[in-house]
């Protein structure tokens, strides 16, 4: 297995009919062996770049590799879930999943594709096209999970489902990724529930990467602070620098910040908590703030062992602007 799961340079993908750019100037790493949470606003490119990545659609500009090749030549090895999770209505969820093992004669796991499938007493004879969107969704992840690709490409997979429901298939993906290594990337507006499933973060925004990295490293290099809105000997208003703002608010006399420190914080300056749905909310009320890139963490402890050994500096921040599509046919986004 390759460390990353996929590599973008340069990517960036335009659409005549839109009449403009949906990604532009990406440049990241996702590593093999997570579960990484891809974030960021409506309209921000997420749903493109997984499309890209499944190898449904081609650049326009730079590469992106999949799996070590080229997303098309490694599709077998997918598994993609697209938000609208097409489905051939006509059939049964069971001819449904015939299907799926025919198309994946190799990996597909039965059992799994039924348990999944069947969860919250959906009958297997019933056609896709009396389905409800949450039985749709079961559906569809049956689908990719059964075939155990290395490589899960999830696109607002539980949206549709209720809170049970959605902590049932989401324990479900969690055992799949620790029983057989399969990397997980997912997109979600949910970041809370990010926060307990994921542990590497991709925010995109404008069409840009805003945020790359561990969301454990991401949250170590920001501190969430409050202190005095002025000097008290001066009258001053307080100057952060040098440290970099992400976000300030003034409520009356003090004032609260997301930074990433460069030193010692002023004195008198109290640290708060600070969680994953804070630190992506901050950069998305703030677009202007400076994109961060964090080294990447390698799949495995021994290559994060030898990595620290060879590059002290890898975990360090570097400012850098950074359904089952091979189960089932689908056309090409317009």
């Amino acid at each position: 297995m390759t460390s990353s799961a996929i590599e973008a340079t340069g990517l960036g993908k335009a659409f005549r009919r839109r009449g403009g750019w949906a990604l532009r100037d990406c440049t990241f790493q996702l590593p093999a062996g997570r579960v990484s949470a891809l974030v960021g606003p409506n309209g921000a490119g997420k749903s493109t770049l997984l499309a890209l990545a499944a190898g449904l659609i081609a650049p326009s500009e730079g590469s992106v590799t999949v799996l070590g090749g080229h997303p098309a030549h490694v599709r077998p090895r997918i598994g993609f879930v697209s938000q609208d999770k097409p489905l051939y209505a006509q059939l049964t969820v069971a001819e449904t999943l015939h299907m799926g093992a025919d198309l994946n004669p190799d990996s597909w796991d039965a059992d799994t594709a039924e348990r999944v499938a069947a969860g919250g007493g959906l009958d297997l004879e019933t056609r896709v096209r009396s389905l409800s969107g949450g039985q749709r969704t079961r559906v569809a992840l049956a689908l990719a999970l059964a075939k155990r690709p290395e490589l899960l490409l999830l696109d607002e997979p539980v949206a549709d489902l209720d809170p049970l429901a959605r902590h049932e298939l989401m324990g479900t993906l969690m055992a799949t990724a620790a029983r057989y290594g399969t990397t997980i990337v997912m997109s979600s507006h949910v970041i809370a529930e990010l926060e307990d499933s994921c542990d590497h973060l991709l925010l995109i925004g404008d069409g840009r990467v805003r945020l790359a990295g561990d969301i454990d490293d991401l949250l170590a290099v920001h501190s969430l602070i409050t202190g005095p809105a002025r000097e008290a000997a001066t009258g001053a208003d307080f100057d952060l620098a040098p440290h970099t703002t992400v976000e300030s608010r003034i409520t009356g006399r003090q004032v609260t910040a997301l930074v990433r420190p460069a030193g010692p914080l002023p004195v008198g300056w109290q640290t708060n908590d600070l969680s994953l749905e804070a630190l992506v909310l901050a950069h998305l009320r703030n677009p202007a703030a400076p994109p961060l890139t964090l080294g990447q963490a390698s799949a495995s402890a021994s290559d994060s062992a030898s990595a620290s050994a060879s590059d002290s500096t890898s975990a360090s921040p570097t400012s850098q602007e950074a359904t089952s599509a091979s189960a089932m046919p689908q056309e090409e986004p317009a």
